[in-house]
């Protein structure tokens, strides 16, 4: 490795604001129909594949943030009409946003997810920051759609179901993204700070209780009805991807908190990720683990690799000396793994799996790794100015 970590994060910051964001910009929203696009093709021309609605809220994130931030590019419009897009075509007369839709906008699956619910609360507080004449209206939308929320589907335990009439499994999954929505909205100035900081102690609470095995100190990602593993192999899945993100979380909720425990939890689920996740012979991320940590899936997917990125960089921060230099070196090899994905003929597009034999398989870019790609892009930033502050 010949570049530092302040040198590739200045790549990659480059290579965010000049390449990537004026692609998707451009080509990743159809002017026509409104609305992000699903995926981009390796010729850099977007597709016409079906869209599910997550991408909506996590695109308006993208570029609400990157205006936030001072990107000079065309923002405001995609930001706005990108909302308007995900409304018109997914919000269901009971307040909630459904799954599909095809490539003209038409929806074909309309069924309730934990997981788009939380995305569009995420895109609320952000566009509350950055349109200050609609921040009103962003609170009214946020508190409603989480008071919607715990009336539908509130487990009587802690947490939320997956549905009303509740199915399993029960996953931790959208419980980290509604995890991420909840410390967004409790610093947005005007919103219901002690609800939403109320709802994220409970997330966090449930997650070192029920998702975080005491045993070993993996998080799972599916349960049954009281918050117990899963019966059978499903039950044992635990993803190195997601080991990062929830650490992630976690440090950031201890930091408000002066929580302890988070951090102890935080720093075991960094440890089992890098330990048993990352494949000496690649040093990528790889998919899925079992509760022994041995591979079970050895695809390496993008996002991964920039949740690795967030909790190594992020950990930096809040360490000293040898343990500091050894996250910063942590988070250099996971800026690499990022960018052997970004390595595309069309600049500003990327791959999002590679083989086991280090191989990308060719498909086209999904518009959703660029939430992933971009809040880590700027975490590495703040991180570093951060440590340089405290050096």
């Amino acid at each position: 490795m010949s570049m530092d970590v302040h040198d590739l994060a200045a790549e990659l910051k480059d290579w965010l604001e000049t390449k990537a964001l004026p692609l998707w910009r451009e080509e990743g929203f159809d002017t026509e129909g409104g609305g992000f696009v699903e995926t981009i093709d390796m010729a850099g021309k977007a597709t016409r594949a079906n869209r599910r609605s997550r991408v909506q809220p996590r695109q308006v994130y993208c570029f609400a943030e990157a205006g936030r931030r001072g990107w000079q590019g065309d923002w405001k419009p995609v930001a706005e009409a990108g909302l308007a897009y995900f409304d018109r075509v997914y919000l269901q007369p009971n307040g909630f946003y459904g799954a599909l839709a095809d490539a003209d906008g038409t929806l074909i699956d309309a069924s309730f997810d934990l997981y788009n619910q939380a995305f569009a609360l995420l895109s609320f507080a952000y566009l509350a920051e950055v349109f200050p004449e609609r921040r009103a209206e962003m609170i009214g939308r946020s508190n409603g759609l989480r008071e919607k929320l715990e009336a539908y589907c509130k487990h009587p335990v802690a947490g939320f179901e997956e549905d009303n009439p509740p199915r399993l499994p029960l996953c931790s999954n959208p419980h980290m993204h509604l995890f991420e929505a909840c410390l967004a909205s409790e610093e947005v100035e005007g919103f219901d700070q002690v609800a939403w900081a109320n709802l994220a102690d409970e997330i966090a609470t449930l997650c070192m209780d029920s998702f975080i095995d005491r045993e070993t100190g993996a998080l799972r990602e599916f349960f049954d009805h009281d918050w117990q593993p899963m019966a059978g192999e499903k039950g044992r899945i635990v993803e190195p991807g997601h080991q990062f993100e929830w650490a992630w979380l976690l440090l950031r909720w201890s930091e408000r908190r002066g929580n302890a425990e988070a951090i102890v939890k935080a720093r075991r689920l960094f440890e089992i990720g890098e330990q048993y996740g990352i494949p000496v012979s690649r040093d990528v991320a790889v998919m899925t683990l079992l509760d022994d940590f041995s591979v079970a899936d050895p695809i390496a997917r993008l996002w991964p690799q920039t949740e690795w990125l967030k909790a190594a960089i992020r950990f930096a921060t809040l360490t000293d000396g040898e343990e500091r230099a050894r996250y910063l070196r942590s988070a250099t090899r996971a800026a690499y793994a990022l960018k052997g994905f970004l390595s595309v003929p069309v600049a500003g597009l990327w791959r999002d799996k590679q083989k086991e034999d280090g191989s990308y398989i060719e498909e086209p870019a999904p518009a959703s790794s660029f939430y992933h790609i971009l809040c880590a892009i700027y975490e590495m930033d703040d991180c570093l100015e951060a440590v340089g502050s405290r050096q």
